[in-house]
Protein backbone atom coordinates (compact mmCIF):
# COMPACT_ATOMS: atom_id res chain seq x y z
CA UNK A 1 0.00 0.00 0.00
CA UNK A 2 1.09 3.56 -0.63
CA UNK A 3 2.36 5.62 2.31
CA UNK A 4 2.17 9.37 2.82
CA UNK A 5 3.58 11.60 5.56
CA UNK A 6 1.48 12.79 8.48
CA UNK A 7 2.05 16.43 7.71
CA UNK A 8 5.48 17.67 8.76
CA UNK A 9 5.87 15.12 11.56
CA UNK A 10 8.36 12.94 9.71
CA UNK A 11 6.06 9.95 10.23
CA UNK A 12 4.91 8.01 7.19
CA UNK A 13 1.62 6.11 7.40
CA UNK A 14 -0.43 3.94 5.07
CA UNK A 15 -2.85 6.05 3.02
CA UNK A 16 -5.72 3.84 4.18
CA UNK A 17 -6.03 3.69 7.94
CA UNK A 18 -8.00 1.30 10.13
CA UNK A 19 -10.79 3.29 11.78
CA UNK A 20 -11.50 1.63 15.13
CA UNK A 21 -14.75 3.36 16.10
CA UNK A 22 -17.04 0.44 15.32
CA UNK A 23 -14.97 -2.17 17.18
CA UNK A 24 -15.66 -0.26 20.39
CA UNK A 25 -19.21 -1.58 20.06
CA UNK A 26 -21.06 1.39 21.54
CA UNK A 27 -23.73 2.69 19.11
CA UNK A 28 -22.71 -0.11 16.73
CA UNK A 29 -24.71 -2.93 18.31
CA UNK A 30 -21.86 -4.42 20.35
CA UNK A 31 -18.48 -5.86 19.46
CA UNK A 32 -16.73 -9.20 18.98
CA UNK A 33 -13.26 -8.82 20.46
CA UNK A 34 -11.60 -11.78 18.76
CA UNK A 35 -13.09 -10.94 15.35
CA UNK A 36 -11.94 -7.33 15.79
CA UNK A 37 -8.40 -8.47 16.60
CA UNK A 38 -8.42 -10.69 13.51
CA UNK A 39 -9.56 -7.71 11.46
CA UNK A 40 -6.67 -5.58 12.69
CA UNK A 41 -4.20 -8.38 11.97
CA UNK A 42 -5.62 -8.76 8.45
CA UNK A 43 -5.21 -5.02 7.89
CA UNK A 44 -1.56 -5.16 8.95
CA UNK A 45 -0.96 -8.28 6.85
CA UNK A 46 -2.35 -6.39 3.83
CA UNK A 47 0.23 -3.62 4.22
CA UNK A 48 -1.68 -1.18 6.41
CA UNK A 49 0.00 0.65 9.28
CA UNK A 50 -2.23 3.52 10.46
CA UNK A 51 -4.74 2.62 13.19
CA UNK A 52 -6.99 5.37 14.58
CA UNK A 53 -9.02 5.03 17.76
CA UNK A 54 -10.27 7.13 20.69
CA UNK A 55 -11.20 6.60 24.36
CA UNK A 56 -14.87 7.39 23.70
CA UNK A 57 -15.15 4.48 21.24
CA UNK A 58 -16.76 2.05 23.64
CA UNK A 59 -15.53 4.01 26.68
CA UNK A 60 -12.03 2.55 26.47
CA UNK A 61 -13.05 -0.70 24.82
CA UNK A 62 -11.71 0.12 21.35
CA UNK A 63 -8.33 1.19 22.74
CA UNK A 64 -8.10 -2.00 24.76
CA UNK A 65 -8.85 -4.18 21.73
CA UNK A 66 -6.34 -2.27 19.63
CA UNK A 67 -3.75 -2.73 22.37
CA UNK A 68 -4.28 -6.49 22.45
CA UNK A 69 -4.16 -6.72 18.66
CA UNK A 70 -0.87 -4.85 18.27
CA UNK A 71 0.90 -6.17 21.37
CA UNK A 72 3.29 -8.33 19.31
CA UNK A 73 3.32 -6.02 16.26
CA UNK A 74 3.79 -2.54 17.69
CA UNK A 75 6.68 -1.77 15.35
CA UNK A 76 4.37 -2.20 12.34
CA UNK A 77 1.80 0.31 13.57
CA UNK A 78 1.35 4.08 13.38
CA UNK A 79 -0.91 4.44 16.40
CA UNK A 80 -3.35 7.35 16.59
CA UNK A 81 -5.81 8.21 19.32
CA UNK A 82 -7.52 11.27 20.75
CA UNK A 83 -8.40 13.22 23.86
CA UNK A 84 -11.14 15.55 25.17
CA UNK A 85 -14.34 13.42 25.13
CA UNK A 86 -14.80 12.62 28.81
CA UNK A 87 -17.39 10.77 30.84
CA UNK A 88 -15.31 10.76 34.06
CA UNK A 89 -14.54 14.41 34.89
CA UNK A 90 -14.17 15.81 38.38
CA UNK A 91 -16.55 18.55 39.48
CA UNK A 92 -13.84 21.21 39.10
CA UNK A 93 -13.05 20.05 35.55
CA UNK A 94 -16.71 20.22 34.57
CA UNK A 95 -16.65 23.98 35.20
CA UNK A 96 -14.37 24.44 32.16
CA UNK A 97 -16.03 21.75 30.05
CA UNK A 98 -18.97 21.71 27.66
CA UNK A 99 -21.52 18.93 27.78
CA UNK A 100 -21.60 17.08 24.45
CA UNK A 101 -24.50 14.74 25.07
CA UNK A 102 -26.32 12.81 27.76
CA UNK A 103 -26.48 9.04 27.60
CA UNK A 104 -29.43 6.91 28.55
CA UNK A 105 -29.78 3.39 29.87
CA UNK A 106 -31.03 1.96 26.57
CA UNK A 107 -27.80 3.07 24.88
CA UNK A 108 -26.04 0.31 26.81
CA UNK A 109 -28.50 -2.50 26.23
CA UNK A 110 -26.11 -4.31 23.92
CA UNK A 111 -23.37 -6.96 24.10
CA UNK A 112 -20.09 -5.85 25.58
CA UNK A 113 -21.45 -2.82 27.39
CA UNK A 114 -19.71 -2.09 30.65
CA UNK A 115 -21.58 1.04 31.72
CA UNK A 116 -24.77 1.26 33.70
CA UNK A 117 -27.35 3.99 34.05
CA UNK A 118 -27.33 7.46 32.54
CA UNK A 119 -24.46 9.95 32.54
CA UNK A 120 -23.12 12.93 30.64
CA UNK A 121 -20.27 13.10 28.15
CA UNK A 122 -18.25 16.33 28.20
CA UNK A 123 -15.63 17.99 26.01
CA UNK A 124 -12.61 18.94 28.10
CA UNK A 125 -8.98 19.42 27.06
CA UNK A 126 -7.42 21.30 29.94
CA UNK A 127 -3.79 20.52 30.69
CA UNK A 128 -4.70 18.24 33.60
CA UNK A 129 -7.30 16.42 31.49
CA UNK A 130 -4.97 15.83 28.54
CA UNK A 131 -2.30 14.41 30.84
CA UNK A 132 -4.83 12.11 32.51
CA UNK A 133 -6.03 10.85 29.16
CA UNK A 134 -2.57 10.24 27.74
CA UNK A 135 -1.67 7.99 30.66
CA UNK A 136 -4.98 6.11 30.43
CA UNK A 137 -4.60 5.57 26.67
CA UNK A 138 -1.00 4.41 26.98
CA UNK A 139 -2.09 1.85 29.58
CA UNK A 140 -5.10 0.60 27.59
CA UNK A 141 -3.05 0.19 24.42
CA UNK A 142 -0.05 -1.35 26.21
CA UNK A 143 2.47 1.05 24.69
CA UNK A 144 4.89 3.74 25.84
CA UNK A 145 4.28 6.20 23.01
CA UNK A 146 1.34 7.38 20.89
CA UNK A 147 2.38 8.24 17.35
CA UNK A 148 -0.42 10.73 16.65
CA UNK A 149 -2.40 12.40 19.42
CA UNK A 150 -5.45 14.47 18.46
CA UNK A 151 -7.91 16.75 20.23
CA UNK A 152 -11.22 15.08 19.38
CA UNK A 153 -13.61 18.06 19.58
CA UNK A 154 -13.08 21.78 20.17
CA UNK A 155 -16.19 22.78 22.14
CA UNK A 156 -14.81 23.48 25.62
CA UNK A 157 -13.77 26.79 27.20
CA UNK A 158 -10.09 25.88 27.48
CA UNK A 159 -7.81 28.24 25.57
CA UNK A 160 -6.14 26.66 22.55
CA UNK A 161 -2.81 27.97 23.86
CA UNK A 162 -3.18 25.75 26.94
CA UNK A 163 -4.11 22.72 24.83
CA UNK A 164 -1.28 23.14 22.36
CA UNK A 165 1.34 23.95 24.99
CA UNK A 166 0.44 20.75 26.82
CA UNK A 167 0.61 18.69 23.63
CA UNK A 168 3.98 20.17 22.71
CA UNK A 169 5.25 19.34 26.20
CA UNK A 170 4.08 15.74 25.75
CA UNK A 171 5.86 15.62 22.40
CA UNK A 172 9.11 16.80 24.01
CA UNK A 173 8.67 14.25 26.79
CA UNK A 174 8.37 11.46 24.22
CA UNK A 175 4.85 10.36 25.15
CA UNK A 176 3.51 11.42 21.73
CA UNK A 177 5.24 11.89 18.38
CA UNK A 178 2.83 14.05 16.38
CA UNK A 179 -0.05 16.41 17.12
CA UNK A 180 -3.40 16.54 15.37
CA UNK A 181 -6.80 18.16 15.68
CA UNK A 182 -10.23 16.85 14.75
CA UNK A 183 -13.59 18.48 14.12
CA UNK A 184 -11.88 21.87 14.01
CA UNK A 185 -12.51 24.99 11.95
CA UNK A 186 -9.81 26.61 9.81
CA UNK A 187 -9.69 29.46 12.32
CA UNK A 188 -9.12 27.05 15.21
CA UNK A 189 -6.34 25.28 13.31
CA UNK A 190 -4.66 28.62 12.67
CA UNK A 191 -4.82 29.42 16.39
CA UNK A 192 -3.24 26.05 17.22
CA UNK A 193 -0.47 26.87 14.76
CA UNK A 194 0.40 30.01 16.71
CA UNK A 195 1.56 27.81 19.60
CA UNK A 196 3.09 24.77 17.91
CA UNK A 197 3.15 22.47 14.90
CA UNK A 198 -0.14 20.98 13.76
CA UNK A 199 0.65 17.78 11.89
CA UNK A 200 -2.83 16.53 10.96
CA UNK A 201 -6.50 17.43 10.80
CA UNK A 202 -9.15 14.69 10.97
CA UNK A 203 -12.55 15.58 9.56
CA UNK A 204 -15.69 13.94 8.21
CA UNK A 205 -15.33 13.77 4.44
CA UNK A 206 -16.89 11.58 1.79
CA UNK A 207 -18.74 11.70 -1.52
CA UNK A 208 -21.82 12.63 0.50
CA UNK A 209 -20.10 15.05 2.90
CA UNK A 210 -18.07 17.53 0.88
CA UNK A 211 -18.20 20.68 3.01
CA UNK A 212 -14.47 20.36 3.75
CA UNK A 213 -13.36 20.92 0.15
CA UNK A 214 -13.31 24.72 0.27
CA UNK A 215 -12.21 25.01 3.89
CA UNK A 216 -10.12 22.46 5.78
CA UNK A 217 -8.95 20.48 2.77
CA UNK A 218 -7.71 23.62 1.08
CA UNK A 219 -6.02 24.75 4.31
CA UNK A 220 -4.26 21.41 4.76
CA UNK A 221 -3.14 21.43 1.13
CA UNK A 222 -1.62 24.90 1.50
CA UNK A 223 0.13 24.25 4.81
CA UNK A 224 1.27 20.63 4.28
CA UNK A 225 -0.97 19.38 7.08
CA UNK A 226 -2.05 15.76 6.80
CA UNK A 227 -5.80 15.42 6.26
CA UNK A 228 -7.42 12.26 7.63
CA UNK A 229 -10.90 11.69 6.20
CA UNK A 230 -13.23 9.82 8.54
CA UNK A 231 -16.48 8.10 7.52
CA UNK A 232 -15.36 7.97 3.86
CA UNK A 233 -17.89 5.20 3.19
CA UNK A 234 -20.65 7.04 5.03
CA UNK A 235 -21.02 4.22 7.53
CA UNK A 236 -21.33 1.62 4.78
CA UNK A 237 -23.74 3.49 2.55
CA UNK A 238 -21.13 4.06 -0.18
CA UNK A 239 -20.24 0.37 -0.45
CA UNK A 240 -23.25 -0.20 -2.71
CA UNK A 241 -24.22 -3.16 -0.54
CA UNK A 242 -26.98 -1.45 1.44
CA UNK A 243 -30.41 -1.81 -0.11
CA UNK A 244 -33.51 0.28 0.65
CA UNK A 245 -35.14 -2.55 2.63
CA UNK A 246 -32.15 -2.98 4.96
CA UNK A 247 -33.10 -3.17 8.64
CA UNK A 248 -30.72 -2.24 11.45
CA UNK A 249 -30.63 -3.88 14.89
CA UNK A 250 -31.33 -2.11 18.16
CA UNK A 251 -28.29 -0.15 19.27
CA UNK A 252 -27.16 0.61 15.69
CA UNK A 253 -27.13 4.40 15.19
CA UNK A 254 -28.02 4.07 11.50
CA UNK A 255 -31.48 2.83 12.47
CA UNK A 256 -32.76 6.38 13.01
CA UNK A 257 -30.68 8.42 10.55
CA UNK A 258 -32.46 10.09 7.64
CA UNK A 259 -29.58 9.24 5.33
CA UNK A 260 -30.33 5.52 5.75
CA UNK A 261 -34.03 5.75 4.99
CA UNK A 262 -35.19 3.87 1.83
CA UNK A 263 -35.66 6.93 -0.42
CA UNK A 264 -32.17 8.22 0.24
CA UNK A 265 -30.56 4.81 -0.08
CA UNK A 266 -32.08 4.61 -3.58
CA UNK A 267 -30.54 7.99 -4.47
CA UNK A 268 -27.11 6.91 -3.24
CA UNK A 269 -27.24 3.67 -5.20
CA UNK A 270 -28.26 5.60 -8.33
CA UNK A 271 -25.25 7.87 -7.83
CA UNK A 272 -23.00 4.81 -7.58
CA UNK A 273 -24.31 3.16 -10.77
CA UNK A 274 -22.02 5.07 -13.21
CA UNK A 275 -19.05 4.03 -11.08
CA UNK A 276 -19.68 0.31 -11.36
CA UNK A 277 -18.02 -0.12 -14.79
CA UNK A 278 -14.90 1.65 -13.47
CA UNK A 279 -14.80 -0.63 -10.46
CA UNK A 280 -15.18 -3.67 -12.69
CA UNK A 281 -12.37 -2.46 -14.96
CA UNK A 282 -10.00 -2.22 -11.99
CA UNK A 283 -11.39 -5.41 -10.46
CA UNK A 284 -12.19 -3.64 -7.21
CA UNK A 285 -15.33 -3.16 -5.13
CA UNK A 286 -17.35 0.04 -5.04
CA UNK A 287 -16.06 0.60 -1.52
CA UNK A 288 -12.46 0.42 -2.74
CA UNK A 289 -13.26 2.75 -5.63
CA UNK A 290 -14.90 5.23 -3.25
CA UNK A 291 -11.82 5.24 -1.00
CA UNK A 292 -9.51 5.64 -4.01
CA UNK A 293 -11.53 8.64 -5.26
CA UNK A 294 -11.42 10.21 -1.78
CA UNK A 295 -7.64 9.80 -1.61
CA UNK A 296 -7.30 11.47 -5.00
CA UNK A 297 -8.97 14.70 -3.86
CA UNK A 298 -6.64 17.70 -3.36
CA UNK A 299 -5.46 17.96 0.23
CA UNK A 300 -6.67 14.52 1.35
CA UNK A 301 -3.64 12.52 2.45
CA UNK A 302 -5.26 9.61 4.33
CA UNK A 303 -8.61 7.87 4.64
CA UNK A 304 -9.84 6.09 7.77
CA UNK A 305 -12.10 3.15 6.98
CA UNK A 306 -13.77 1.02 9.63
CA UNK A 307 -13.77 -2.77 9.55
CA UNK A 308 -15.31 -5.37 11.83
CA UNK A 309 -13.96 -8.53 10.21
CA UNK A 310 -10.82 -9.60 8.31
CA UNK A 311 -12.43 -9.46 4.86
CA UNK A 312 -13.55 -5.85 5.30
CA UNK A 313 -10.11 -4.88 6.59
CA UNK A 314 -8.33 -6.55 3.68
CA UNK A 315 -10.69 -4.95 1.15
CA UNK A 316 -10.18 -1.49 2.64
CA UNK A 317 -6.41 -1.89 2.54
CA UNK A 318 -6.59 -2.88 -1.12
CA UNK A 319 -8.05 0.53 -1.96
CA UNK A 320 -4.66 2.05 -1.17
CA UNK A 321 -3.25 0.50 -4.33
CA UNK A 322 -5.89 1.71 -6.81
CA UNK A 323 -4.75 4.29 -9.37
CA UNK A 324 -7.52 6.15 -11.22
CA UNK A 325 -7.03 8.02 -14.49
CA UNK A 326 -8.08 11.66 -14.88
CA UNK A 327 -11.01 10.59 -17.07
CA UNK A 328 -12.17 8.05 -14.50
CA UNK A 329 -11.92 10.62 -11.72
CA UNK A 330 -13.95 13.06 -13.83
CA UNK A 331 -16.69 10.48 -14.43
CA UNK A 332 -16.92 9.67 -10.73
CA UNK A 333 -16.88 13.33 -9.72
CA UNK A 334 -19.69 14.13 -12.18
CA UNK A 335 -21.82 11.45 -10.56
CA UNK A 336 -20.99 12.76 -7.10
CA UNK A 337 -21.96 16.30 -8.07
CA UNK A 338 -25.31 15.01 -9.33
CA UNK A 339 -26.33 13.55 -5.97
CA UNK A 340 -29.30 15.40 -4.43
CA UNK A 341 -29.94 13.41 -1.28
CA UNK A 342 -29.14 14.08 2.37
Amino acid sequence: MKSRPLGKSGIGASVVGFGAWAIGGWTWGGTDEQESIRAIHAFLDAGGSLIDTAPIYGFGRSEEIVGKAIAERRDQVVLATKCSMRWDLSESQKKRAKMKFSTSEDMFDQPGSRSEGSFDVFIYAGADGIREEVEQSLKRMQTDVIDLYQTHWQDDDVAIEEKMSTLEDLRREGKIRAIGVSNASVEQIETYQQFGQVDTDQEKYSMLDREMEQSNLAKCDRDSIGFLAYSPLSQGLLTGKIQPDREYPEGDQRRSKERFQPDNVQKVNAMLDPMRPIAEKHQVSLAQLTIAWTLAQPGCSHVLAGARNPQQATDNAGAGEVELSSDELATITQAVHGYDGV
